[in-house]
């Protein structure tokens, strides 16, 4: 499509391509005729010369132009015609191509209406089974809610608990009888009930939170349960380095002067063991002991009087069991030597009766040789009975009555 001006010009128009060219072709002659004007002015012949080319080739340009009319007017036709037979194919083709949309169409309608009507049911089935696990969700919420206050209780009550284990560890009291209770709870796990003994009275009227019956040596030891805890709470309270020495010194205090009660009250030469035992029932306290006052310890073990928590505790108390274990081994290594002594004698006792049973064994089989050695005498003297005659018997003959009455000879 042109625009000259107001004027469109459609170049898919065989008339208006014709005209266009047309116009060319003038323009170009026009452009010629220019051309040889004004080399006319130059020579003459020529000038005719050209004029006669100039005409034959405006004929020639004519009868090109009859041709490309001809043949524009050809190719019009045939593109109206070709216009046509394509509309008409084009319609059929959108007839047939609209046929098969609806048809499509159609199926896709019916097939999306059944894919809608499973995803609704679907959905359905989804959501009943999506109702009945909410159901159960909510029962299972429930129930965990419920649990989870029953825990709250608990909470409770053993945050109540911990407040009265506070008010138990700040009495002095209270704090050495939950050691006391503490060490019970050890000792009963380690040894047998008769090993030990709680409270014990000693002969200083002292009381012993606990006596280990140890044979001999080293004998009876004791353990103490109490512990200064209020010098280890300040040495953890301490803020700045004033308050931490002063602490420590009091703690230092506080233990060295422990040791030395246990160390005059339980330490009894002849009662006791030469050393006793001071339980900790709280390892933090231990360890504070052996990381940060070692010479405490090295104290302890000057005055004889070993320190000793939970875990430790229960170690040496193993080790006291396997004593008590020997010791019992060996009294009854004794009653077992004392009974083998006793069977070696019934044994010998039950030899000497064997060999009685023996001789009279013996005896009795001799007796019984006699008998049948008799037996057999008289049966042959029977038999010579049986078969005595006697009108044939010699005067002179010894009689038989005779050789009856004689004894037998003894055996």
């Amino acid at each position: 499509m042109i625009q000259i001006g107001t004027t469109q010009i459609d170049l898919s128009d065989p008339l208006a391509l014709a005209a266009v060219i047309g116009g060319v072709a003038f323009l170009v002659l026009l452009v010629l005729i220019v051309f040889a004007i004004r080399a006319a002015g130059r020579s003459s012949e020529p000038v005719i010369w050209q004029m006669s080319q100039l005409s034959r080739t405006v004929e020639g340009l004519a009868s090109g132009q009859e041709q490309l009319a001809g043949r524009l007017g050809t190719v019009s036709d045939a593109q109206t015609n070709g216009q046509t037979r394509m509309v008409q194919t084009m319609e059929a083709r959108l007839a047939h191509v609209q046929s098969q949309m609806n048809d499509r169409l159609h199926a896709n309608a019916m097939q999306q209406a059944r894919a809608l009507a499973e995803m609704q049911e679907k959905m359905n089935e989804q959501l009943r089974g999506g109702s009945e696990k909410t159901t159960k969700s909510l029962a299972e919420l429930q129930q965990r809610l419920q649990v989870i206050d029953r825990a709250q209780e608990n909470i409770t009550k053993l945050s109540g608990d911990v407040l009265s284990l506070q008010d138990i560890l700040s009495n002095k009291q209270t704090r050495g009888a939950f050691g006391e209770i503490q060490l019970n709870d050890i000792v009963g796990k380690a040894l047998p009930s008769d090993s030990y003994t709680v409270q014990a009275k000693l002969s200083n009227d002292r009381r012993a939170d606990c006596l280990i019956h140890l044979p001999n040596p080293p004998g009876p030891i004791v353990i103490d349960a109490k512990f200064p805890l209020e010098a280890y709470e300040a040495l953890r309270g301490a803020q700045t380095q004033d308050q931490k020495a002063r602490a420590q010194t009091l703690f230092r205090q506080a233990v060295r002067a422990h040791i030395k009660a246990i160390c005059e009250r339980y330490i009894i030469e002849g009662e006791t063991a030469d050393g006793a035992l001071m339980f900790l029932p709280s390892e933090a306290v231990y360890a504070e002991l052996h990381a940060n006052f070692p010479e405490i310890v090295r104290e302890g073990f000057a005055a004889r009087v070993w320190i000793v928590s939970p875990t430790t505790c229960m170690a040496t108390l193993n080790t006291m069991r396997a004593i008590l274990k020997d010791a019992r081994m060996r009294e009854q290594a004794g009653a077992i030597r004392k009974t083998l002594s006793l069977l070696h004698r019934d044994v010998e006792i039950v030899v000497e009766r064997v060999a009685k049973l023996d001789t009279h064994f013996t005896q009795a089989r001799k007796d019984l040789d006699g008998i049948g050695t008799a037996a057999e005498r008289a049966g042959k003297r029977a038999l010579k009975l049986d078969n005595f005659d006697f009108e044939e018997l010699a005067p002179e003959a010894d009689s038989p009555l005779e050789s009856l009455t004689q004894d037998p000879p003894k055996s």
